[in-house]
């Protein structure tokens, strides 16, 4: 390690004292620590020169400068952002010989230029004592277009050291980048990905679970620069992953200059809130990230107050680890209160929109069950596409309705319903909806909100299982899809297994494992293949599902005739003298009103 700096005439002892500040660390949110200062100010007394040190969030020394009595000149360095408008990652703490450790302008200069975390200056007081002063962006624009500065000092070095660096670095960091996001909306977002794989955990392994989460930072619009994964036999109480991931992760941050950490599974408040306030970037789990998607996604204005009420039922634990916005900075005697009383009235603030978000549902599920009426006077069955996100329900609705619903290769590219009437080659007709794509560890708090638009699921006559069959993982798949299902109780539905994106797939050995066992067929939605069997499949279904019977009905029980035109099960028509001879199809479940009049 190299000392920067006027090294002309220092004694060898005195570089290999400069250089063995290399060695020293600082325990990871803390600003500095009394070796470390004791160093520096050792140094200066000695040299009556200023000594200059940058630290980065990990606590490692970086860089070493020596400089004259009045100033330090301070090398540039490698930006760790990636961005202009947010904090470098490193913090300067430097001396002033003469004691007075109020920030100079060179000093607030180079704060402004180098986007230091902070600027720290520490010196020798009167009666020997270590004092200091600190200075940092505000996140804040003058009228002058100049970024304004706060700085607090001279104090003792131990109050010095209680400044909680990371909530000081992420608070500014929030207000740069909502400034930022002001004019460069479009800003795409690098992630880090990072997930957990724990001992007895079965299914889905921890590799496929972080490809599947890179797509979904894709979807939702991040540049995905890195991954971890850890394997250990329970998640840490405090940060999820372990504390020595937590720092690998963190020099990787400033390194890929990442903005964001998307954790594989559902953080409780209290570790999202640390992870922040350790790595100084946003942190979101795969949770909030569907919820993100979501709101991208939806269009209706049912969807939207779905998503928003999923989002409010979400958010609403995580208030208290806020802190950085809700409350003020520290805590003790003389910082209560104000922001326990902000809090609450979040919290209330959150659950009236709440119960406001739920009345506008229920009127739309009220809409929506009169809807249901009127169709099942109707007597058309309702079959509805069901089946992980992507396994393409909605280009199957299109090429048999020839319906113009969204259809992507993306995840999650429907949000809303849609349902298109339909009819079949032997002129049966059906109601065929699409709904949502299920997912691998769907949000609870989106299953409920989904409730109302997921209800098409529970009306149904019969579920078409859509399946990727091109995916190799179709199998645990078809089991998440199954999972939910039986959340809504909805998984002992008649199901019929889709076999989509065969095209991609050639080999019948494999088709023929992939039905084993299962009522199914492989189709290809994109090129048409094996659709026209899929449509006599199911003509199959609703005409094995239903009866013919004759029946001879006197006319004094012409309800019973009005019943059977309802049903639209009348084929035929001839009047006797004793009453009126029907031959009827109906469903089988509706066989038994009409025994008695049955002439079989």
């Amino acid at each position: 390690m190299q000392v920067a700096g006027n090294l002309a005439n220092i004694k060898t002892y005195l570089l290999e004292q400069l250089k063995s500040i290399y060695e020293l660390s600082v325990p990871i949110g803390q600003l500095s620590t009394r070796e470390l200062n004791a160093r520096l100010v050792g140094i200066t007394d000695t040299l009556d020169r200023e000594v200059a040190v940058y630290v980065n969030r990990q606590g490692k020394v970086v860089q070493v400068s020596l400089g004259d009595a009045d100033t330090v000149d301070l090398p540039e360095i490698r930006r760790q952002s990636r961005s202009d408008r947010r904090l470098s990652g490193i913090r300067c703490i430097h001396t002033h010989p003469s004691g007075d450790v109020r920030l100079s302008e060179p000093d607030l200069s180079s704060l402004r230029r180098l986007r230091f975390d902070c600027m720290a200056a520490i010196g020798r007081s009167q009666d020997g004592s270590i004092i200091g002063a600190l200075g940092f962006l505000s996140g804040e624009t003058g009228a002058d277009g100049m970024e304004e500065l706060s700085s607090f000092g001279p104090v003792s070095e131990r109050i010095l050291n209680q400044v909680h660096l990371p909530r000081l670095v992420l608070s500014v960091n929030k207000k740069l980048g909502a400034q930022t996001a002001k004019t460069t909306e479009e800003e795409e977002e690098r992630a880090i990905l990072a997930g957990l794989a724990c001992s007895g955990r079965s299914g889905q392994t921890i590799e496929e679970s972080i490809h599947e989460l890179e797509r979904l930072a894709e979807t939702a619009g991040a540049v995905v620069v890195g991954t971890f994964i850890q394997r250990r036999d329970r998640p840490d109480a405090a940060f999820f992953l372990g504390k020595g991931k937590v720092s690998e992760m963190a020099m990787e941050i400033q390194n890929r200059g990442a903005s964001l950490l998307i954790l594989d599974d559902e953080l409780t408040p209290s570790q999202q809130y640390n992870l922040e306030q350790v790595l100084g970037i946003k942190v979101i789990d795969r949770t909030a990230l569907i919820l993100d998607i979501f709101a991208q996604r939806a269009r209706s204005r049912e969807g939207k107050l779905q998503v928003e009420l999923a989002q409010l039922k979400y958010n609403l634990p995580r208030l208290g680890g806020q802190g950085l916005s809700l409350s003020r900075l520290g805590g003790g005697i003389g910082t209560r209160g104000p922001g326990e009383t902000k809090l609450e009235v979040d919290r209330r603030r959150i659950y009236t929109k709440i119960h406001d978000v739920e009345k506008q549902l229920d009127e739309i599920k009220e809409r929506r069950s009169m809807h249901r009426l009127r169709r099942r006077e109707s007597r058309i069955p309702l079959v509805a596409l069901v089946g992980y996100t992507n396994a393409g329900k909605s280009t199957l609705l299109n090429k048999l309705t020839g319906a113009e619903a969204l259809a992507e290769d993306k995840l999650f590219a429907t949000l809303d319903t849609t349902t298109r009437h339909l009819v079949l080659p032997e002129q049966q007709e059906i109601l065929l909806t699409d709904t949502v794509g299920f997912i691998r560890k769907l949000p609870h708090t989106l299953v409920s909100a989904f409730r109302a638009t997921l209800e098409e699921v529970q009306e149904a006559d019969l579920l078409l299982h859509v399946v990727d069959c091109s995916c190799e993982q179709y199998e645990q798949q078809i089991a998440a899809v199954i999972e939910v299902l039986q959340e809504l109780r909805a998984d002992q539905k008649p199901t019929f297994y889709v076999f989509n994106k065969a095209d991609c797939m050639e080999n019948e050995s494999v088709r023929a494992r992939m039905l084993q066992g299962r009522e199914g067929i492989c189709v290809s939605a994109r090129t048409g293949e094996n659709l026209a069997e899929l449509q006599r499949r199911i003509e199959q279904f609703f005409r094995e599902s239903r009866v013919t019977m004759k029946l001879l009905i006197p006319f004094s029980d012409g309800g019973a005739i009005t019943r059977l035109h309802q049903l639209h099960a009348v084929r035929s028509t001839e009047y006797a003298a004793e009453g009126t001879r029907l031959t009827v199809s109906l469903p089988a479940s509706e066989r038994e009103p009409f025994e008695k009049y049955s002439e079989e």
